[in-house]
């Protein structure tokens, strides 16, 4: 497994969970729930990424 990828996930996390006290704080829940989400987004987008290069690689090992 490559350990960049858990070091950008974690990037992201703090990120978005920085973000989020921020705006939480200065009165904005609505955003601060839509910068959660955008946030989760982008964190999918990365492992679904990863997963369909995983299913190439297995295809790839059986001749499929």
């Amino acid at each position: 497994m490559d350990i960049d990828l858990i070091f950008k996930i974690a990037a992201v996390g703090i990120i978005v969970s920085i973000l989020n006290q921020v705006l939480v704080r200065s009165g904005r829940e609505e955003q601060a729930t839509m910068t959660t989400l955008a946030g989760l987004v982008v964190v999918l987008i990365i492992v679904v990424q990863k997963v369909a290069d995983l299913f190439e690689l297995v295809k790839g090992l059986f001749h499929f």
